[in-house]
């Protein structure tokens, strides 16, 4: 029970002082993470859109592969990832494998089925409302998109904070391909699982605090932003 209670207040102290390794994977953790929610906010959204307005054959099964794909394991993620970015993968040349931008890639295949399958059920249920208008208006499909993107950005920030969520407490895929490595590659997920592995549990409470801060800090900011939004209609 001391060592539990010395731990929390070593911890507590961590935080409290901007302990420089701290500070230094905690944003690492955030450069990664929005960095992938960034790109996968490029490709879901409009992909989202595109599914909801235009209709062709594959439609369903499509719909029905990005739901399944949300479950998606990580770690197998990670190893596709591995295997492409490896000496002997397709893309070896880049030498990219156990660098920040090779946890970007798999932290982005992993949240953009997400991304894009809560954002479509938005989408369509907008684009019932807006068919009729926007046929009449005889408006592109690009426009169309558009349009539906930007009308729907309050339940799109929904989507967006769900695939931060994701990204930010993954550990299995970025540990495969970022190797876990000081100062280089080493994430609050993964250096959570160092620390507690090597028994260093104030370190380990101290990035677990900062994890839980980072997460309830990003629902803050989309509360206080569907808030504003909501003021500003009246």
């Amino acid at each position: 029970m001391v060592d539990f209670w010395s731990g929390l207040s070593q911890a507590f102290w961590l935080v409290v002082t901007l302990d420089a390794e701290l500070v230094e994977i905690a944003v690492r953790s955030l450069q990664v993470s929005l960095s992938a929610l960034f790109l996968a906010c490029l490709i879901g959204l409009p992909l989202a859109a595109l599914i909801a307005v235009k209709r062709f054959r594959a439609r369903r099964f499509v719909i029905a592969i990005l739901n399944a794909l949300m479950g998606l394991p990580p770690v197998v993620v990670g190893l596709l990832v591995y295997v492409i970015l490896s000496r002997s993968g397709p893309l070896g040349v880049l030498g990219i494998l156990f660098t920040p931008t090779a946890m970007i890639v798999a932290q982005t295949i992993i949240i953009v089925p997400l991304i894009t399958s809560i954002a479509h059920q938005s989408i369509r249920d907008l684009w019932q409302e807006y068919h009729d208008l926007l046929i009449s208006m005889n408006v592109t499909q690009r426009q169309k998109i558009r349009t539906l993107l930007w009308d729907c950005r309050r339940a799109l920030l929904t989507a967006g904070l769900a695939g931060f969520g994701r990204a930010i407490g993954e550990v299995g895929a970025i540990m495969i391909v970022g190797g876990n490595i000081d100062h280089a590659t080493r994430v609050l997920t993964t250096a959570i699982a160092l620390e507690t592995g090597k028994g260093d549990f104030a370190l380990a409470l101290a990035l677990g605090f900062v994890l839980i801060g980072l997460a309830v800090l990003v629902n803050l900011s989309i509360h206080w932003l569907g808030q504003t939004e909501r003021e500003g209609r009246w």
